[in-house]
């Protein structure tokens, strides 16, 4: 359905733009009453229901219900226009209905996809109102049938090339529309040569290809018709448009009352429950820490709570050295709670026997190092984790997505190893680090809709003698700067931002604020740090840690506290899709925290709610290693203390 709603959306946009494009029209001769052309478009099909059984001797194992498709449409067609707003059209074309269903993994863990070439023969009678050269139209649809093939595949089985059974020989449905008639001919031409862009939706009822499951069909068609026509002489008459109005943007900057150098905080860090294997390798990867059977009789998780030694550097170093130890905590845990056993299920996309292969080298480590019984550990393998990135019939950036799959993941059902609250999470890292130039000292730039319809755009920050600092290009509505990095060593300063853009049809945009920034002295005080990680490219999986976030962290947020919260993304997928989705992430984080401190009798908290998508300068990790990714798939919680 969302998809349904942007092409429409985008569509009636453009469509509007060609209107507001169009200058002064001379009409010099009248227009003809018959209209004679051709049209076409392309059809964008979207499936929903159920479909299973195929034809007549063929059940799939596992049934299709979205699915998706382009098409073409084609069609002669005619016109009659009385004086008047009213006419009437009919179309006589060929009608693609085909498309693809999204994959589905049948019970034996193999992946099966289904498309199918449906096409018809249309008969489309319309009811056509006009005002000017824009015109609405709305009528039935008569389709025929004329293919009805399918191609279903699944892995390990042979494809199967068919025809579906139980079609229906004929539909009666409905469609509505709206199109726009630009003249190419002369004005002073009796000869009349239109060319008009369309968009039509032909909602489901009625448009079930089959008459068994429930298997349905919505459409939305764009495209173009060609129209020829004859008129007579006429007086001339002008139509004139109004200009557009230059569209106004909101220019706001939200500064910190003060701004700290660093910080010290005590961490909670959530554990990656999985170990990354290279490609090509069944052995446990260099990256992480491996320990003698001596050293591991000594190592105890504790000792990673420690603050990070001087000659860890670069960024989130500390965070990265607690999780390449991922396997010496869990031996600890195990170690320390005789009871508790763990599920070891190693994912590899040649196989699950190579996957059963890395579990067992993982559980060989705990075995050998901490002498954990073997009976106590389980493994299993598989071809793709049970949360895995790569999505059937994908084919961006599929090296990234499959190192991520590529893992030995650790699951538990002993209390022991598991957060009390946060479900099936593994029990956090509790360590101390120290963040520096912390993001409540940033200052925060709003400019309303510059991704839309804005060129990058930029700042200067002018102080008191004069001094000017430029910052950019920025593309995104909401950007930030470093309180540090304009304060520099002034211990305070009144600063003009400057905001300097241009739109995408050229014109100039310039706004101005104003802050006051101030060095913080230097406090002792600790403050609180909380993430939660995320599944590939999901938002909605922030219920399962509502319990976290309710019981944990919103009790520690005391009155009176701000709360710095960040959404952040690895780097698959699109910028600027990653960028909303990091920003819902951090949305919701709030909306949660919210209901519970209200809850609580806390209303004196004041949130500062930030996405960055997958912006390097802002990204807690980096994105070479796939644990780097899976770790900024995340949103932060910074709980500043109250002085």
């Amino acid at each position: 359905m969302l998809l349904k709603n942007k092409i429409m959306q985008r569509t009636i946009i453009c469509l509007l733009m060609v209107i507001l494009a169009s200058s002064t029209i001379h009409a010099q001769t009248t227009q003809p009453i018959w209209w004679f052309g051709a049209s076409g478009a392309a059809n964008f099909n979207f499936y929903d229901g159920t479909t299973q059984r195929l034809d007549n001797s063929l059940i799939v194992p596992r049934a299709f219900h979205k699915g998706t498709g382009v098409r073409p449409y084609g069609s002669l067609l005619t016109e009659y226009r009385p004086v008047g707003a009213w006419g009437a059209m009919l179309n006589v074309g060929y009608d693609g209905r085909g498309g693809k269903f999204d994959g589905v993994v049948a019970p034996c863990n193999c992946p099966a996809t289904l498309g199918t070439d449906l096409s018809y023969i249309t008969i489309e009678p319309s009811l056509r109102l006009a005002a000017h050269n824009l015109y609405f139209f709305a009528g039935p649809s008569v389709a025929f049938s004329l293919d009805r093939d399918f191609n279903y595949t699944q892995l390990n089985q042979p494809n199967t090339n068919s025809q579906f059974s139980s079609v229906h020989k004929t539909l009666l449905s409905g469609q509505v529309g709206m199109g726009y008639e630009i003249p190419l001919a002369s004005a002073k031409s009796v000869n009349k040569v239109n060319l008009s862009p369309f968009i039509s939706y032909h909602p489901y009822f009625g448009r079930a290809p089959r008459d068994i499951e429930s298997w349905q069909i919505t459409t939305v068609r764009v495209g173009l018709a060609l129209k020829f026509g004859k008129g007579k002489k006429a007086e001339i008459k002008d139509i004139a448009i109004a200009p557009i109005p230059v569209r106004d943007f909101m220019f706001t900057v939200r500064a910190p009352k003060e701004v700290p150098l660093m910080r010290h905080v005590s961490e909670t860090l959530p554990l990656i429950s999985a170990v990354f294997f290279d490609e090509g390798s069944n052995e446990i990867s260099a990256r992480y820490v491996i320990l003698t059977k001596d050293q591991a009789g000594a190592f105890r998780e504790v000792q990673l709570q420690n603050e990070q030694s001087d000659n860890m550097t670069g960024r989130s170093a500390r965070q990265l050295n607690v999780y390449h130890n991922v396997l010496n905590i869990i031996g600890d845990r195990l170690r320390a709670n005789p009871g508790a056993s763990i599920t070891l299920s190693g994912a590899s996309h040649n196989g699950p026997q190579e996957g059963k292969v890395m579990a067992e080298a993982v559980k060989q480590y705990l075995v050998a190092s901490f002498g954990i019984d073997g009976s106590r550990i389980m493994i299993e393998g598989r071809t793709k984790p049970v949360i895995f990135s790569e999505q059937p019939g994908g084919t961006k950036e599929l090296a990234l997505l499959r190192a991520g799959d590529r893992r030995v993941d650790i699951t538990s059902a002993s209390p022991e190893l598991l957060f009390e609250v946060g479900g099936d999470m593994m029990k956090p890292v509790q360590i101390n680090a120290t963040q520096v130039d912390p993001l409540d000292s940033y200052v925060v730039l709003n400019l309303d809709s510059a991704s839309q319809f804005l060129k990058p755009w930029s700042v200067d920050v002018t102080d008191e003698r004069g001094v000017v600092q430029h910052y950019g290009p920025f593309t995104h509505d909401q950007e930030s700067i470093s309180g540090a990095a304009i304060l520099g060593s002034n211990p305070s300063g009144d600063y003009k931002v400057v905001m300097n853009g241009e739109t995408n049809k050229g014109v100039v945009i310039r706004k101005e604020s104003t802050v006051h920034l101030e060095h913080q002295d230097q406090t002792d005080e600790k403050g609180l740090r909380y993430s939660i990680l995320f599944g590939f490219d999901k938002a909605y999986s922030i219920t399962s840690y509502d319990k976290f976030l309710t019981n944990v962290v919103a009790p520690s947020i005391a009155d009176g506290s701000t709360v710095v919260i960040h959404g952040h993304t690895d780097i698959i997928g699109q910028e600027d899709h990653n960028m909303k989705l990091s920003q819902e992430r951090a949305k919701d984080v709030q909306g949660i925290l919210e209901r519970a401190l209200a809850k609580a009798g806390k209303t004196n908290v004041k949130f500062e709610t930030l996405g960055f998508g997958e912006d390097p300068s802002h990204a807690p990790f980096e994105n070479n290693n796939p644990e780097e990714r899976f770790y900024n798939r995340t949103v932060i919680i910074d709980i500043v203390p109250v002085k």
